[in-house]
């Protein structure tokens, strides 16, 4: 009796403490509420599989140092349920520690369970085992079994985060959860099916009673209390579908991702800036960045097809971890200014001022405070606007922020920030190309390539993902009877393959034919076609299907084809006349995978004896090498230069570092040749760099893959490369351009302690160019601008110096806006 009289007190306790601790989120027409209190939110997308638990820390301490108020990322339903009631919570997988992480950091948690994400993600996040169940057919729709599972994996997220007490209704740091993903955007394909299904999702996830709001991104017929938001690089023009939902902005793209054999797509700081100012302009008051950190798209993880290893997304932080400046620190600038104006955009009066071509002032007031926003959406003219008895400078494309009415705060277009210019280095002369000693084994392939030994045979071609998700790779094995006296029997006889996979390699009777390979983002079909000399009898055919990741998006993405589709037909002639042989429901046997690597995608026999010493063989195909090296030395993050190589896969430590493909050079589409002009709405076509150069050279090594000693490397190479050249850098700053605007402070600073050795060029006027090439405009300092910063900088890790004339004398621009612009090497 005693022990129950104690358990019921501990857990009356327990509720109570919960009780006391727990916080209330709900919403109104204007904003997020926190404990009865409208709030200005500024969230950032951390996809903790897309960087390692090592990281974690300095990501968020990074982000709210930004300035953010909450932390946004996705779950990942494969990644977590790779095999049905198989579940991974470990490493970069663990999801509640880095939830944790980001509340011991005082940070807010947007957690978008989905579970259906896109994200760039193979297959969208879906498990392919899910595709290969009996009796679905459609993913995403009404569909019992798919909405099984689907509720399965939702509810068991949602139990392990309140087992955690992790929702704001618990104490924990969730104030927000996500069902679906931009349904919206592809529902019209599922009919009277979708519809439905939107209303199940809704009705489905408030069941699981969380106790914070749900959000449905991009569903403008999202049902209550489902809240409607929006998605894009612009949302100022965006309105809920509810009167009683805040305008919120769950993605608003920092950049764009990068595809193979596709140039660098960029996003302009200034043009970032104005999107997310305008936004809070137009009653905005939930901002989420996507990506503000993107990451690295580890082992097989990149969907597509055709997204790189790299998921850089020109954020904020980059792919390393690092300060992406000046977007990082211009973004810093403005969230501070909106935060301090928090009251004001979420309960003050709103008025706007319309003062022709293109100029919107925007007033917010409350009985004791004012303030304006005035933005320029002309995309080719500056414009002098006078308001209340002063006139504001404000650039075309952008926006002042006055918190008082009065004072320019912040202007979108005006960087007060340095511009970082990342460089690569070498640490370890053991590490440089050719102090790297390889050693390499040829993966066996001829139970496929000669014997046709596959693990199961039917009378089909079948789709790749039939093979579940456990290789890139799958073979497709069948033979043939042909005579002299068949009718397609002639001198030219060709083989025909139509393919949906991304690579394709084939083989006759054990010779190699060739390869051929999708040559851009998004193509669905290309056809293989080789001359062959087929011998009177019986002919092995093998075809060999690459693929670099699953359709991750788009209407009924989830059945498109992934492999050899077919028709494999033999072409022959007689005369003019062309004779088709179709071998398309011949029996074909299959095989996933590769002999060196497990179902894991782990590897196999990494120290056995089969490894080889003698003379290192290069362009050689379907090979493994392997080597050690020294660990760069310091704290600065590691990338691995693959130059050389051709396409395939890379292990440090038998850790996946991703697949590469270095032998695609990106295509010279739309490359910027000089600086990219931020005015005018963007798309990710619009600024690209990086053209006929390697889609990717170089891929990033968590310094927590690496031990002391020596270190293991680890190549598989697909299509024939030379390790020779691969190398060991460090990424660190090279060069950093300070900037400010008259009476603004300009900071330069090197990263990890590094001083300033030089300073390049300083001037004080109407500075001309962009970081690297400027030049002093038709006014400029009196004073020495060189001198004095060279005086004050060099030899230290930071320095401040501030811009007016006091320190370089008058400056007469005659209504040119002034800056303080110096170029310094770290």
């Amino acid at each position: 009796m005693a022990s129950s009289i104690f358990t019921a007190n501990f857990l009356f306790l327990s509720v109570l403490l919960c009780i006391c601790n727990a916080t209330k989120v709900h919403h109104d027409g204007r904003a997020i509420t926190i404990d009865g209190q409208r709030r200005l939110l500024i969230s950032g997308a951390i996809h903790y599989p897309r960087s390692t638990p090592e990281m974690w820390p300095d990501l968020i301490k990074k982000a709210k140092d930004g300035g953010l108020d909450a932390i946004e990322t996705y779950v990942f339903w494969n990644a977590h349920e790779p095999y049905r009631r198989h579940y991974d919570f470990s490493g970069n997988l663990d999801m509640i520690r880095f939830i944790k992480v980001v509340q011991e950091h005082g940070l807010y948690v947007f957690l978008r369970i989905g579970p259906y994400v896109c994200a760039e993600w193979n297959y969208g996040g879906f498990p392919l085992w899910l595709h290969n169940m009996r009796g679905i057919d459609i993913l995403r729709t009404t569909n019992k079994v798919y909405m099984k599972e689907m509720q399965n994996f939702t509810a068991l997220i949602v139990d392990m985060v309140k087992q955690e007490k992790l929702f704001a209704s618990q104490g924990g740091p969730i104030i927000l959860s996500q069902v679906e993903n931009e349904y919206g955007n592809v529902m019209t394909s599922y009919g009277k099916a979708g519809k439905a299904y939107v209303k199940w999702c809704a009705k489905m996830a408030d069941s699981l009673d969380i106790g914070v709001p749900w959000i449905m991104c991009q569903q403008a017929d999202a049902p209550q209390p489902m809240i409607d938001t929006c998605n894009g690089f612009y949302c100022d023009e965006y309105t809920p579908n509810n009167g009683n939902s805040p305008k919120m902005w769950t993605e608003n793209w920092t950049g764009w991702f990068k595809t193979w054999g596709g140039s660098e797509p960029y996003r302009r700081t200034e043009d970032l800036a104005y999107a997310t100012a305008r936004f809070f302009q137009t009653g905005g008051t939930f901002n989420n960045y996507y990506m503000y950190h993107g990451g690295t798209n580890f082992g097989r993880t990149a969907g597509g097809p055709y997204i790189v290893t790299s998921y850089d997304y020109d954020a904020p932080l980059n792919e390393y971890g690092l300060f992406n400046q000046p977007k990082y620190g211009h973004l810093k600038e403005l969230h501070a200014v909106l935060h301090s104006m928090e009251k004001l955009l979420t309960s003050g009066d709103v008025s706007n001022i319309d003062m022709g071509h293109s100029i919107t002032v925007t007033v917010y007031k409350t009985a004791d405070a004012r303030g304006c926003f005035v933005s320029n959406s002309n995309i080719t003219s500056d414009a002098k606007v006078s308001f209340e008895g002063a006139v504001y400078d404000v650039p075309a494309w952008s926006v002042s922020i006055l918190p008082d009415c009065k004072n320019e705060a912040y202007n979108s277009a005006k960087l007060n920030t340095e511009t970082w210019v990342m460089e690569k280095k070498a640490k370890h002369a053991e590490n440089k190309p050719k102090s790297l000693k390889w050693v390499w084994r040829p993966e066996n392939i001829d139970d496929m390539v000669v014997k046709g030994k596959g693990d199961k045979t039917v009378s089909k071609l079948i789709d790749q993902k039939a093979a579940n998700d456990v290789s890139d790779y799958l073979w497709y094995m069948t033979s043939v009877k042909i005579n002299e006296n068949d009718p397609i029997w002639s001198n030219d006889m060709r083989l025909k393959v139509n393919c949906t996979g991304q690579v394709l390699h084939a083989f006759v009777n054990g010779d190699y034919l060739g390869k051929q390979y999708a040559t851009e983002y998004g193509t669905k079909h290309y056809d293989f076609e080789r001359k062959v000399k087929w011998k009177p009898g019986l002919n092995h055919i093998t075809l060999l299907s690459a693929t670099l990741g699953f359709q991750h998006y788009g209407p009924q993405f989830d059945v498109i084809n992934n492999g050899v589709s077919g028709p494999v037909e033999i072409i022959g002639k007689k005369g003019n006349q062309k004779v088709i042989k179709d071998l398309s429901s011949n029996k074909w046997s299959y095989k996933a995978g590769l002999n060196s690597i497990d179902r894991y995608n782990k590897l196999l026999n990494v120290n056995s004896s089969e490894w080889r010493s003698n003379k290192l063989p290069t362009q050689r195909k379907m090979t493994w090498y392997k080597t050690t090296f020294k660990a760069p030395s310091g704290t600065d993050p590691v990338s691995l230069d693959m130059e050389g190589l051709g396409k395939g896969h890379a292990w440090v430590n038998g850790k996946s570092i991703g697949r590469y493909w270095p032998s695609n050079i990106a295509h010279d589409v739309n490359c910027t040749k000089k600086a990219c002009d931020y005015r005018g709405k963007y798309d990710y076509t619009q600024c690209t760099r990086d053209c006929s150069v390697p889609s990717q050279k170089w891929y990033h090594v968590p310094r927590s893959f690496l031990i002391d000693g020596k270190n293991e490397l680890v190549l598989f190479e697909e299509f024939g490369g030379n390790p020779s050249s691969v190398n060991f850098q460090t990424v660190t700053v090279g060069r950093t351009c300070g900037s400010a605007y008259e009476n603004k402070t300009m900071e330069i600073s090197c990263s990890q302690g590094r001083t300033i050795s030089a300073i390049r060029f300083a001037s004080y006027g109407d500075v001309r160019g962009t970081c690297g090439s400027f030049k002093k405009g038709t006014c400029h300092e009196k004073k020495d601008a060189l001198a004095i910063i060279k005086k004050k900088c060099i030899g230290k890790e930071k320095c401040r110096v501030k811009a007016n004339e006091i320190v370089f004398g008058s400056v007469n621009c005659q209504g040119h806006s002034k800056r303080l612009v110096a170029e310094a090497v770290c």
